[in-house]
Order: C-alpha cells, then sequence, then structure tokens
C-alpha cells in the first residue's frame, strides 16, 4: 500500500523544519512563504510550541469531552481574550471542514431553515455539507448535490437580498477573504450590508477564517476591519501550528443544548495544549503586528514589479501575472529555494507565510521574484507583461 497523492507534489521532500525555513535531504534550506495551506502561523517548531506538546502528551495526551478538561476551559478563555469574542462559546473540532460543517448545522437547528447562500469562487471544506457551499463542480459528488444552496456574486447585495426574500435561508457563509479563489477580499461595505440583511431576515451570518484568521491579516479575524459582529466564525488551520485543530466560535444568542454537538477528537488535552502554546506566541512576541507591518512592506514592494495585481492583506497575499505561474513556481522553488502556493486561478501566487516572516525574509523573496520573472522573459517561455 501506498499513500494517496492529494495534490501534484512538487520535487522538494522537506525533512526538517524552523521559523521560517524547512530543509531537504541533503541539507538545502528553503524559505517557507505558504506555510503548508497557512497552516503555520507562529513559525515551524517554535520551541514554546513543541515543550507545550511534549509536557502535555507526557501528562495527559487525551480524554474524552465526557470529563472536565481544564486545558480546553484555559484554551477556550484566552482565545475569547485575544479574538475579541470573550462572551462567545467555543465548539473545539479537528479541521476547517468539520468546523464548517457544525456551524451551518447549528445554524440550521437554530432558525428552523434549511436554504444556505454562499459566495461564488469560495470554498468551504471537503465533507459534504461544506462541498455543498463551495462553489467548485469539480469536488462535488451526487451526494453533496441533496443541500439547497444558492450562490451570489461578492459584492452583489441586491441578489444577495433577491435570495433572502425568496428562500427559507438559514446563513449566508462567507470568506473573510477568499483564500483559494486567489486572495479576494469582500469589502467593508458589503460585509456590514450583508450583517444587516441578515438581521432582518432571520438568517445567521457565518465568517469562514479558516484561512484568514488568527492574525494572518494585522487583525485576529479579517473580518473585524468591518467592524461586524458575526453569529458564528470558523477558524482552524493557523490554531494549531500544524496539530489538526479547528473550532465554531458561536454568539452568546445561539444556546446548543447537550448531543446537538459532538466529538471524539475535538478538544482534546493535546490539542489544546497545541492551541493555547499559538495563542501565548502570538502575543508575545506580537506576531500580528509583525503580519501587517511586513505584509504591507511585502505588498508595496510587489506592486514595484511587472505583476499584473496584487491582493491581500497583512500576510495573505495573492500576485495575479499575465501568464500561468506553473513555470515562475517552478524557478523560484528549484533555483531560489522559495516556496509559494497556487489558488484556483492559474495566474496566481498565494503567499501564506508564517507570520513571524521578517523584512530580510521578504526582500529575498521579492528579489527572487525579480529574477525569476528576468529569467522567464530572457527564455522567452511566456509573455511578461502587466
Amino acid at each position: 500500500m501506498k499513500p494517496f497523492d492529494v495534490y501534484p507534489l512538487q520535487s522538494v521532500t522537506p525533512v526538517k523544519a524552523e521559523g521560517c525555513y524547512v530543509w531537504d535531504k541533503d541539507g538545502t534550506r528553503y524559505l517557507d512563504l505558504y506555510g503548508g495551506h497557512a497552516v503555520i502561523s507562529i513559525g515551524h517548531a517554535h520551541p514554546e510550541y513543541t515543550n507545550a506538546i511534549a509536557q502535555q502528551a507526557a501528562t495527559m495526551g487525551f480524554y474524552s469531552n465526557s470529563v472536565h478538561n481544564p486545558v480546553q476551559e484555559e484554551f477556550a478563555k484566552r482565545l475569547g481574550e485575544v479574538s475579541g469574542y470573550p462572551d462567545y462559546q467555543l465548539f473545539l473540532v479537528n479541521s476547517g471542514a468539520e468546523a464548517i460543517e457544525n456551524a451551518l448545522k447549528l445554524a440550521s437547528f437554530h432558525t428552523g431553515k434549511k436554504h444556505i447562500i454562499s459566495i461564488k469562487k469560495g470554498f468551504h471544506g471537503r465533507t459534504s455539507l461544506a462541498v455543498a457551499v463551495t462553489d467548485n463542480p469539480k469536488i462535488s459528488a451526487p451526494v453533496n448535490r441533496v443541500h439547497p444552496t444558492s450562490f451570489v456574486e461578492m459584492e452583489d447585495i441586491s441578489a444577495l437580498e433577491t435570495v433572502l426574500k425568496t428562500k427559507d435561508v438559514a446563513a449566508v457563509v462567507i470568506e473573510g477573504i477568499q483564500g483559494i479563489a486567489g486572495i479576494y477580499e469582500p469589502s467593508v461595505e458589503f460585509l456590514q450590508s450583508t450583517e444587516k440583511l441578515c438581521k432582518k431576515y432571520d438568517a445567521l451570518l457565518v465568517l469562514d477564517e479558516i484561512q484568514s484568521g488568527y492574525g494572518r491579516t494585522g487583525k485576529f479575524f479579517a473580518h473585524q476591519y468591518a467592524g461586524i459582529r458575526p453569529d458564528l466564525i470558523t477558524v482552524a488551520k493557523g490554531m494549531g501550528n500544524g496539530f489538526p485543530i479547528g473550532g465554531v466560535l458561536i454568539h452568546p444568542s445561539i444556546k446548543p443544548s447537550f448531543g446537538l454537538l459532538g466529538t471524539t477528537f475535538g478538544g482534546t488535552h493535546l490539542g489544546c495544549a497545541a492551541g493555547l502554546s499559538v495563542i501565548n506566541v502570538l502575543e508575545s512576541e506580537h506576531l500580528m503586528d509583525n503580519a501587517s507591518s511586513t505584509g504591507s512592506f511585502l505588498i508595496k514592494e510587489l506592486k514595484k514589479l511587472a505583476i499584473k495585481e496584487v491582493r491581500g492583506r497583512g500576510l495573505m497575499i495573492g500576485i495575479e501575472f499575465g501568464f500561468s505561474i506553473k513555470e515562475l513556481r517552478k524557478i523560484l522553488l528549484e533555483e531560489f529555494h522559495v516556496f509559494t502556493g497556487t489558488s484556483s486561478n492559474p495566474n496566481t501566487l498565494r503567499i501564506l507565510p508564517p507570520l513571524s516572516l521578517s523584512i530580510e525574509q521578504a526582500t529575498y523573496f521579492v528579489d527572487s521574484l525579480k529574477s525569476s520573472i528576468q529569467k522567464l522573459k530572457e527564455n522567452e517561455t511566456v509573455s511578461v507583461h502587466k
């Protein structure tokens, strides 16, 4: 038996990592500007993180949610404080898809309705209900198509209200910033109008902050730039810095009952210790401030290059070219030793580094990208233009 290749594999096999770097078996060092799909938030192998996991594993790694878990209680308290949502409840799961699945299920329970509105080009995961609200027919199996979902364009408030008027809508789900689509940020006006319409038509607003949350944009959640207060917020990825953990933040007006939500592995002692250490490092090393300042520097420098468009906020950046990035990524990886990500837009690089990325490392990437573009010009493999 061999493992199934979930994605096309790159030509490098990392065997060690630290901070913003990974090393292959030959000792070659690579700058990681992708963080394994935005998962590495505080940096690879951070000593506080590794010590917290080791100490917790040596004490108690797991017991079921049928007993009090002091580590879980401390984690929920700290997450409420640092996120700005201390009065919300926290339901812990193992992944972003599980978080979305349970958030939408909870919205349906709470409202008694069954229709969902989702934003076109969005991505919310690969479990059944998460696929149903993801605008990608390639991953939608027949079993996923039984869930009633309407897709509307981002910024089209009129279309959104039309569906809210005519359908029995339980929830509107939207990403704080669309990640896999190629880094598209909803406007402040759109988020604020969506919040108002949800209140008007008795639907819950679900903010998917799985990729855009946990300090990546400079605030704890991307939607906080719009000053809104969602009913449900889903988190994962950077939450555990590599340890599989996710969650749903639940507005105090929503009262889940025993048996309505359940999980075996969600919120384990080990997972909560990992999550607690991530929060501690985010605060002690001021990583949200760093994401904001280094991200602003990076975006400013990228806009000086021959690039069609630069989108994003903080250290969640989409770099769109007038050509496919396939060859460009290969040059960056093999010649300049830089990991970058793709998106559903074949012309867009996705940059999601650890939040500890330094100005020096950001500068190295900009210089490497400039040289890679120049190499493409010289090879005449693409027509490089804005």
